[in-house]
C-alpha cells in the first residue's frame, strides 16, 4: 500500500528496527522492492518516493537541502525511532545532506555508489530525449521505446527510464517532473553542502565497475563522514543493488549488526 505524508509517498513492509530507503534519479521506491523484501524479515522497511518521482507530489525545488527538509519532516512524523537510512545516487546525496544537518534523526547511514562531491557529467540528454516524446501519439511503452532507440541506444537504460510512464484516462503521462529535473540538473549533480563532519556510523558501498566512487572521491567521503566504512562490490556497476542483491544485503547486514551492538 502507498501512503502519502509530509509531501512524500512511501510504502511500509516488515517489522522490527526501522530502515528507510531512498532511490536515485529517474527511479522510484519500486526499484528497491527486492532489497526491501530481503530486509523486511527482520526490519521495518520504509520505501520512499523522493520529490518529483514515483507517487510523490511534484515540487519546484529539488535541491538537496529542500529534499532533506522533506525527509526530516517525514522521519519525525512516520518513523518510530532513528532509522538506518539507505540512499542510492541522488538519494544518497539527499541522505548525506540529511545526516549532515539532522544527525539526531538517524541511527546510521548507508550510501550507495555516490560520494559527497560534484560530478562533471550531466543527464540532460536523457531528459531531452524523454521530453521529445509526443505522448499524445504513443499508445504504449513499446512504441515509446522504439522512438527512444536512437537517442538512448542502451536497452536496459531505456527500459529503466520508461518505467516512469504511466497510463491514465488521458493517455500516457510521466511520473517524473522532467521540467524541474532539467532545470535543476546542476544542483542534482553537484553537492555544495557546508556542514561540520557527521560522526554517524556510515557505510559507503560501491561497484568496482562504476566511476562514482573512486580513489579521487574517497577523501571527500572520509572528510565529511570520518567513521565511514567503504565496501566494494566486485564486478558491479552503479545499480549494484540490482546487479548483486545478495552481496548488497550481506554488506548491509554486516554493517547493521556492527553498528547496533
Amino acid at each position: 500500500m502507498i501512503f502519502v505524508s509530509s509531501a512524500l509517498a512511501f510504502s511500509v513492509t516488515g517489522s522490527g528496527p526501522p530502515v528507510v530507503i531512498l532511490h536515485g534519479l529517474f527511479g522510484s521506491a519500486t526499484n528497491w522492492r527486492r532489497i526491501a523484501e530481503g530486509l523486511s524479515h527482520q526490519r521495518q522497511i520504509f520505501s520512499v518516493d523522493l520529490p518529483n518521482h514515483g507517487d510523490s507530489p511534484w515540487t519546484d525545488d529539488m535541491s538537496y537541502p529542500a529534499q532533506a527538509a522533506l525527509l526530516a519532516d517525514f522521519l519525525s512524523v512516520e518513523v518510530p525511532k532513528p532509522p538506518i537510512l539507505i540512499g542510492h545516487s541522488m538519494g544518497g546525496k539527499a541522505a548525506m545532506t540529511l545526516a549532515l544537518h539532522h544527525q539526531t534523526l538517524l541511527g546510521a547511514l548507508v550510501v550507495v555508489d555516490i560520494a559527497p562531491t560534484a560530478y562533471p557529467h550531466t543527464h540532460d540528454p536523457l531528459v531531452e530525449a524523454m521530453k521529445s516524446l509526443d505522448l499524445a501519439t504513443i499508445r504504449n511503452r513499446r512504441e515509446a521505446e522504439m522512438q527512444l532507440e536512437k537517442a538512448i541506444p542502451e536497452k536496459t537504460l531505456r527500459q529503466f527510464l520508461l518505467q516512469n510512464l504511466r497510463s491514465t484516462s488521458d493517455g500516457l503521462r510521466w511520473r517524473i517532473n522532467l521540467e524541474v529535473i532539467h532545470r535543476q540538473m546542476g544542483a542534482l549533480t553537484g553537492f555544495d553542502i557546508a556542514a561540520a563532519p557527521c560522526d554517524l556510523p556510515s557505510l559507503f558501498i560501491y561497484g568496482t565497475q562504476s566511476d562514482y566512487v573512486t580513489p579521487k572521491t574517497k577523501p571527500a567521503i572520509l572528510q565529511q563522514f570520518p567513521k565511514a566504512q567503504l565496501v566494494a562490490i566486485e564486478g558491479a556497476g552503479h545499480w549494484l543493488h540490482a546487479q548483486e542483491p545478495q552481496k548488497f544485503l550481506q554488506a548491509f547486514q554486516d554493517f547493521a549488526d556492527a553498528s547496533e551492538t
